[in-house]
């Protein structure tokens, strides 16, 4: 028996990077998978991936910016599942660099980073409650929102935006069975990384990337599998008595 098994979960952003990786691994221990992504291909090939693997899954297209489509997501888990067992809110973007930005760049970000966050727990919650004590929150949130980023104010302020969610909401609902944690990544080798390092220098963005592997204890990037193999930890049983945590996935990089 897999530690998922028979289990449902919605991991948004599961295109590409590490919600694919999250949602192949999920389902090869027996979850149900809605993978949830703006990008209708790359969800659909996240799906076929996991299908021809046997795994059990299902694409939604979704823009997590917009309330109505996100409250569809979730109208659809109710639908057709009818629970919620674990729910990984890891949609976001990089947004803009520094404080000369737009208004319009300020609020797509945090649609992105934040606010589809706040709201899609809200719309799941009546699901997870069903699956307790087995239901998980699972939120990405950054090294960036736990040290700060000189590169990324406005992303920075985000992810730790999310960290104090998942505090708030692992207070508010331990005692109904659901545990609420957070995932803080380090440099991850994904599509996302050279766009999070060159937004203001396109040239250097590799420059950049070597720089800050180079301040890894573990001298290297991570790998979308190693935070896969963080979330399916928090998602399981396995990590019954955890709620309340940030925990980096960084190869050492908060610990300097």
């Amino acid at each position: 028996m897999g530690r998922l098994q028979d289990r449902v979960a919605v991991i948004t952003a599961a295109g590409s990077g590490m919600g694919r990786a999250a949602a192949r691994l999920f389902a090869r221990e027996g979850a149900t998978v809605v993978v949830a992504d703006i990008d209708e291909k790359a969800a659909s090939d996240t799906v076929d991936e996991i299908t021809a693997k046997g795994g059990r899954a299902r694409a939604h297209c979704v823009d997590v910016g917009d309330l109505a489509a996100l409250r569809s997501l979730f109208d659809m888990v109710e639908r057709d599942f009818g629970i919620l067992h674990v729910l990984y809110n890891h949609a976001g973007i990089p947004g803009p660099a520094g404080l000369d930005i737009s208004e319009a760049e300020y609020d797509r970000a945090g649609d992105i980073n934040t606010k589809s966050a706040f709201f899609a727990t809200s719309y799941a919650l009546p699901l997870l409650r069903r699956a307790a004590p087995h239901a998980s929150i699972i939120f990405t949130a950054s090294v960036s929102g736990l040290v700060g980023s000189p590169l990324a104010p406005l992303y920075s302020m985000h992810k730790g935006a999310l960290v104090l969610l998942m505090r708030s909401l692992a207070i508010a609902h331990g005692k109904e069975g659901i545990r609420v944690n957070a995932i803080c990544p380090g440099p991850i080798q994904t599509p996302m990384l050279p766009q999070f390092f060159g937004r203001n220098q396109p040239a250097g963005a590799d420059d950049m990337a070597a720089k800050f592997a180079a301040a890894i204890p573990l001298g290297r990037p991570g790998q979308p599998e190693e935070i896969a193999g963080a979330a399916l930890f928090l998602a399981s049983d396995e990590s019954s008595f955890v709620t309340g945590v940030a925990l980096p996935v960084d190869g050492g990089y908060t610990t300097q």
